[in-house]
């Protein structure tokens, strides 16, 4: 694929009632050129994932970066930057009348090396020049804010993204199927939290080029049903949850961590860590947005959701979507467990 740039690109609006449409697009259709990179003001928000990462520009990564080789056969892997522009490239083909955001990028675990001309001299003697750098974990994720919705005042807009972390790669070894994960959801404007449903993840794309992770991404795109997603979410601001089975949720989610095997294996997978159960707590008291409401003694599920949400924003880039993911299906589950007895009952009773 022919290296580009990329550019806000503007777009007349479309709004979620007028997304049902047959896209009818070629998983072969060429790559096409984007424009040279837009000067533009940043609006500074809060970052959708924190833990131990930083945020970095796109040029950045293009031109001060390295890119790991396939030892066995010194064969290049797919860039940081070329994940990025497919992506943007599978969504400008799929929402080409869409208004599209430029990327916000986070990557943590630089790994540090130095020029073959620099190596014998010794650290303080470095220049930048004999310095390389490149990340081990990536995340991005760009904004289609003419595709957006309220729920309970919040304004969700459309988000897609993408994380690579080279440490789930076999180095080594010779070049061979290199691993992805991509989504398609929302991203609440609030508090910036995610929203990954089960028709808009992959969590573990396996591809041979950038072809075929553009292909993959379309085909995404297009399978992803934004009404019903939209549908689920907006039902949580309708149930509520009373402290006291909270509460249980939250001792159970400690306990979850410690059952017998045998009887794990009986529940729904539970990925939230005993620190951001933590989180969860706190915020359940605390957060500005999201906390149980003065004088009452429950919470809606839209409120639960969005603390879950929250404490995966301190999960590591490879393990961030897979978390994210697995609330929203805690979040539904629990949903459920409130009328009826189902797998996710044992939660809060």
């Amino acid at each position: 694929m022919e290296a580009m740039q990329l550019q806000p690109v503007k777009a007349n609006l479309i709004y979620p009632s007028r997304i049902n449409r047959t896209l009818g697009l070629s998983q072969q259709q060429d790559i096409i050129d984007v424009e040279p990179i837009l000067s533009r003001r940043e609006v500074k928000r809060l970052p959708f994932i924190e833990a131990n990462t930083k945020k970095v520009s796109f040029q950045h990564l293009k031109d001060d970066c390295i890119v790991p080789v396939f030892s066995k056969d010194n064969e290049i892997t797919i860039s940081h930057p070329n994940f990025i522009e497919t992506m943007w490239e599978a969504a400008n083909k799929v929402f080409s009348n869409e208004s599209i955001d430029m990327p916000e990028i986070r990557v943590s675990h630089i790994i540090k090396g130095r020029t073959p001309e620099a190596i014998h001299k010794s650290v303080k003697d470095l220049l930048e020049e004999d310095k390389t750098i490149y990340y081990e974990r990536m995340m991005f994720c760009f904004e289609i804010p003419s595709i957006h919705e309220d729920i309970n005042g919040n304004r969700l807009n459309l988000t897609i993204g993408g994380v690579r972390a080279y440490n789930h790669e076999n180095l080594y070894s010779k070049k061979g199927m290199e691993k992805f994960k991509i989504f398609i959801g929302f991203k609440n404007m609030v508090c910036c939290n995610m929203c990954v449903s089960t028709d808009g993840f992959k969590s573990e794309l396996k591809v041979i080029d950038v072809h075929g992770l553009l292909n993959a991404a379309i085909q995404l795109f297009q399978d992803y049903n934004v009404a019903k997603h939209l549908y689920y979410m907006g039902a949580f601001k309708d149930n509520y949850m009373t402290e006291h089975q909270f509460a249980q949720f939250l001792g159970k989610s400690r306990l979850y961590q410690y059952l017998p095997p045998e009887q794990k294996k009986k529940l729904p997978q539970m990925l939230m860590t005993d620190t951001q159960t933590s989180i969860v707590a706190k915020s359940f008291y605390n957060d500005d947005n999201f906390s149980l409401p003065d004088n009452q003694g429950e919470i809606s599920m839209w409120n639960v959701y969005n603390l879950l949400t929250g404490a995966n924003k301190s999960s590591y880039i490879d393990n961030f979507l897979d978390r994210a993911y697995n609330a929203t299906l805690l979040a539904d589950g629990l949903n459920k467990a409130l009328y009826e007895n189902c797998e996710y009952s044992w939660f809060i009773q």
